[in-house]
């Protein structure tokens, strides 16, 4: 008698075919009809029916015009729900906006959650120009310094757990050859600082928000371009020094607070 396989016995091919239709919106800009579902599911559009009816119904998914089904902001609303993470998010919130006043620039926070880099915090540039990311974007751990500050500031095998997590989910799994070393050196300096990987002519600079043991719970981000309509805009260096800063105040409050045990407990 063969052995039952662990990860498949306890199934339920109702919740598993929701979640497959939940996962497959979220990377889809203007949504899909039931025959497209079903197509990238590789299975029939009938099968799809009763479960695209229930998730509309309960506020998961809307229907747009043409028959087509796209995901809604309610599972959005319910991560910010998430007491850790909310309670972050408030505690940087007023540093964010001082700091993107003092740089001008835009800027946002991050956390490793459950195999992403995913930004918990943004805010906008005062003026007319700016970089910004989506709150609820999922982020590279190998080609941002967001993810590099993250993994920077873990142990050796916290770092390997993390990243075993994030290639069973990204397309990006080629990481860099001195990667290590790398890493090795942002720990040693304190903050990352790197051309974009994603846009030409904008600088990522990246500082960890720690607890107390020295650990990264969250990463600090500064899309820098440089400024020419606003003369007296501080430069890449002086940005940087501001967002250490900016930094290590979010980290003496985080650590003060039982968030720093929370938000690592889910990482």
């Amino acid at each position: 008698m063969l052995e039952e396989d662990d990860s498949d016995r306890y199934r339920a091919p109702a919740l598993d075919k929701g979640l497959d239709i939940l996962e497959l919106l979220s990377g889809i800009d203007g949504g899909l009809t039931q025959a497209e579902i079903a197509k990238h599911l590789g299975r029939s559009p009938n099968e799809f029916y009763r479960m695209l009816d229930r998730l509309v119904r309960r506020g998961y998914v809307t229907r747009l015009e043409g028959d087509r089904y796209s995901l809604t902001l309610k599972l959005f609303g319910l991560a910010q729900l998430h007491a850790p993470v909310r309670r972050l998010a408030s505690y940087a919130t007023p540093l964010m906006r001082d700091l993107a006043v003092l740089t001008k620039q835009a800027n946002q926070l991050s956390v490793f959650d459950r195999g992403a880099a995913v930004v918990i915090a943004q805010q906008e540039a005062p003026d007319y120009w700016g970089i910004s990311i989506r709150v609820g974007s999922h982020i590279s751990l190998f080609n941002t310094g967001s993810g590099h500050v993250l993994l920077a500031f873990r142990s050796d095998e916290e770092r390997a757990m993390m990243i075993a997590e994030y290639e069973k989910h990204a397309d990006d799994i080629a990481q860099p050859s001195d990667f290590r070393e790398r890493l090795d050196h942002i720990r040693e300096r304190g903050y990352e600082i790197m051309p974009s990987a994603q846009t030409a002519g904008v600088f990522n600079i990246s500082a960890p928000i720690l607890g107390p043991d020295g650990r990264s719970i969250a990463a600090l981000t500064c899309p820098y371009i440089k400024l020419l309509n606003i003369p007296d805009a501080p430069d890449v260096d002086e940005a940087r020094e501001m967002l250490v800063t900016t930094a290590q105040k979010l980290s003496e409050l985080a650590g003060a607070d039982v968030i720093h045990s929370s938000v690592v407990k889910h990482t």
